[in-house]
């Protein structure tokens, strides 16, 4: 730490040498007698502290050509204060996402009710934010690895702040749709505060740390319960909308903090500012960054859809789309048979009957005490899911752990075949909606580890996307098929969870302790990453010394 408070007069001299200016490709120790025009040579006056040696050991680096890469140095600073700050802030975004999404089940049954609409036009204002999120994904993706994760995560949630508290305005249904849908194209840009947290974590930490900020959601979700238990009976629909964005908007009053990521400055060239933000890191962890210069692997090309397509990525892309599918398919699935199946009576008239009778479309329940009870009990399902998988996660692999939840979740759906008490019914859909939810969390994890940074963020957003599909086709199974047939719907879940599962085991890669690849030009060559194109290097020691 005293490295980086002792004051020290430093000079700092760019070198523009005539004769090897121009000299590029020179490859050789750089010294302050020859350096390139690009280059900025570190010289210490004769009043710096001798104590303060981070300089020396630099220079001594730099003269035999030692390298690092943010990887390096990211393992070097470790985890720390600056890691549990920037946990809290992109862990709001997952709140406010959850949220979002958890005012669904809320929001339309109290319309229903207060503007009489039929059933068709409830499930309207659900549907129309996840086409919102559909649509949106792929184009904040795209956003963020062409501008930054930053710049794309920062206007997303303004963009949601904006349309959640102006839909709390809302004068009729049409107005409500049309700014739920703004709403809901909004929030498909969440799923960058992952592609953002992941790229400043050490490999150690990496598995467990995002699974941790899977639990942002679970406490989002039960905070939109206990607020909508709070604020329905007295003030209405209208505040719950308003206090809903609470949390994106402390997200945005705090967006100034959050740095860049410095392996995206890196892939752009902007070497300064990824030694300005490491430097950030080091300082505020207390620890001291690596000696010696910092690769640089520019790419131009970021954020195209064909490099998901390459022969390199084309399996694990479709693979990877297939099971965000499953999981969003299965996950809001459970959730609405959840309703469906306890609103239908007796567990045992149900399932021997084969269907559910329909009620009349304009049918109007307002949601009871007891109803909020039960959907805060179900949401509290997914704890004990994060807890089973954060212990798995970085011990049987990242590709097991969700093998593990899809074959768990196909298990616990068979004995609702059967004729099961209410009970038993609580039990098994309490443990599915855990193993599912479980499982979700692990393909966040899986999905910016095993893609480059040049992609890593369209990759998040078109899978993402594919998740909103399932989502939108899932209604259509748990609460239309149910009525025509309970078995073919419990089928249908179960199937598709068996073939997630076989599709999690054969994916190409696992990638528990594997260092985030900053381009697809790297290879892996015994177990260690090297690069085929490594260009200009640039001085630790300047951005170390940095005020």
């Amino acid at each position: 730490m005293d490295n980086w408070t002792r004051p020290a007069k430093v000079t700092y001299k760019r070198w523009r040498n005539a004769e090897h200016g121009n000299e590029e490709d020179a490859v050789g120790p750089i010294d302050e007698d020859q350096g390139k025009d690009n280059e900025i040579c570190t010289i210490a006056s004769a009043e710096v502290d001798p104590v303060s040696t981070q300089s020396a050991n630099s220079s001594e680096a730099n003269t035999s050509g030692e390298t690092f890469t943010v990887d390096d140095a990211l393992e070097a600073i470790g985890f720390g204060k600056f890691h549990w700050k920037i946990s809290v802030l992109t862990g709001l975004s997952w709140i406010g996402d959850a949220m979002e999404m958890m005012i669904l089940s809320i929001l339309g049954p109290q319309l229903h009710c207060e503007w009489r609409l039929p059933s068709y036009e409830v499930a309207l204002i659900t549907s129309v934010v996840f086409i919102g999120m559909g649509l949106s994904s792929p184009l904040w993706g795209n956003v963020s690895d062409k501008y930054g994760r930053r710049v794309g995560l920062t206007i997303c949630m303004c963009w949601t702040l904006f349309y959640g508290l102006l839909s709390a305005f809302a004068p009729v249904y049409g107005w409500l749709l049309f700014l739920r849908g703004l709403v809901g194209f909004g929030i498909g840009g969440a799923p960058q505060s992952v592609t953002l947290y992941s790229e400043f974590l050490p490999v150690k930490s990496r598995g467990i740390c995002i699974m941790l900020i899977a639990a942002f959601w679970a406490i989002g979700a039960v905070f939109e319960v206990l607020l909508a238990l709070w604020i329905m009976p007295t003030l209405g629909w209208r505040w719950l909308l308003g206090l809903s964005t609470l949390p994106v908007a402390i997200f945005v009053c705090f967006c100034f903090w959050l740095p860049e990521s410095p392996r995206f400055d890196v892939l752009t060239g902007r070497r300064e500012k990824a030694m300005a933000t490491l430097a950030r890191i080091a300082k505020e962890n207390g620890k001291a960054m690596p000696p010696g210069t910092l690769n640089d692997y520019k790419q131009t090309e970021r954020g195209r859809i064909k490099d998901l397509f390459s022969p390199q990525y084309r399996k694990t892309t479709l693979l990877l789309w297939f099971l965000w599918f499953a999981n969003a398919f299965s996950y809001f699935g459970i959730v609405l048979l959840t309703t469906e199946l306890f609103q239908a009576g007796d567990s045992c008239g149900v399932t021997q009957g084969g269907k559910i009778e329909p009620r009349c479309s304009l049918e109007c329940k307002y949601l009871t005490l007891e109803d909020y009870k039960d959907l805060l009990w179900t949401t509290l399902a997914e704890f004990p899911g994060l807890l089973v998988i954060l212990l798995a996660v970085d011990y049987i692999g990242r590709k097991k752990s969700m093998a593990l939840c899809f074959f768990m979740f196909s298990l616990c759906i068979l004995p609702l075949f059967a004729c099961i008490g209410r009970i038993a019914l609580t039990i098994f859909i309490f443990i599915s909606r855990a193993f599912i939810s479980g499982g979700y969390q692990v393909v966040f994890v899986y999905t910016p580890e095993v893609f480059p940074t040049e992609i890593r963020a369209l990759a998040m957003g078109t899978s993402s996307a594919v998740a909103r599909v399932g989502a939108l086709i899932t209604p259509f199974v748990a609460q239309v098929m149910l009525r025509t047939s309970v078995y073919l719907t419990l089928s249908m879940y179960c199937g598709l969870c068996l073939l997630a599962g076989v599709a999690s085991l054969i994916l190409p890669v696992e990638t528990l302790g594997r260092s985030l690849q900053e381009s697809s030009l790297e290879k892996e060559a015994g177990g260690q990453t090297t690069t085929t194109t490594t260009s200009q290097t640039y001085d630790s020691t300047h951005s170390a010394e940095q005020p």
